[in-house]
């Protein structure tokens, strides 16, 4: 009896594809091995940048960050200060802790503690933000979700990568997923 050719040659042809699936998971956990941890964003941070208004006059901004390493996650602490036209100072601190989330490099922030005393996210339907964090390969991402009264949703996105003596920080704002402003600068690490 005489067996089709496309019999013979599924077996190496499934086999060939074991090898590449091999190979690409092999590729992918290496590249998952690369990935930083949160020690090595651990550390103070600063900067400035320059803000542009809509009218074309610029907002100078004093930037800080604090990353401090916790047994089941991390805080991050960060300032922004402005100087007003008149030599006033104004800064705005914002510090939230996070957790490991269950899923690789995912945290997820413990803004308030529910009824039995776990720290938890906040929500986003009574309007606080909800707040979580990644790390992929080397930058530490923080993402903010803000759903407005009338169901307009905004997004904050703060992305921290590692660099030479510090990092490299770009922030972006989207509302309804438009772009709304972005930022870049570099914070020195102390």
């Amino acid at each position: 009896m005489r067996v089709p050719i496309y019999l013979r040659t599924a077996a190496p042809m499934r086999a060939f594809s074991a090898v590449l699936l091999a190979a690409g998971l092999s590729v992918f956990a290496a590249a998952q091995g690369l990935a930083a941890g949160i020690s090595d964003f651990a550390g103070e941070y600063s900067g400035s940048v320059e803000i542009v208004k809509a009218d074309g006059d610029t907002d100078p901004r004093d930037m800080s960050v604090v990353i401090r390493e916790m047994k089941k996650g991390f805080t991050i602490k960060w300032t922004s200060t402005t100087e007003k036209d008149d030599g006033r100072r104004k800064s705005k601190t914002y510090q939230i802790e996070f957790q490991k989330a269950g899923r690789n490099g995912v945290y997820t922030s413990a803004m308030t503690r529910n009824v039995f005393g776990h720290s938890v996210p906040l929500d986003p339907m009574k309007g606080e933000p909800f707040v979580w964090g990644r790390i992929t390969g080397d930058t530490l991402t923080v993402f903010s979700l803000f759903i407005h009264p009338n169901g307009d949703y905004e997004m904050q996105q703060y992305d921290r990568t590692l660099a030479e003596g510090g990092l490299d920080l770009v922030y972006v704002s989207r509302l309804n997923g438009e772009p709304q402003r972005k930022l870049a600068t570099f914070l020195t690490k102390h």
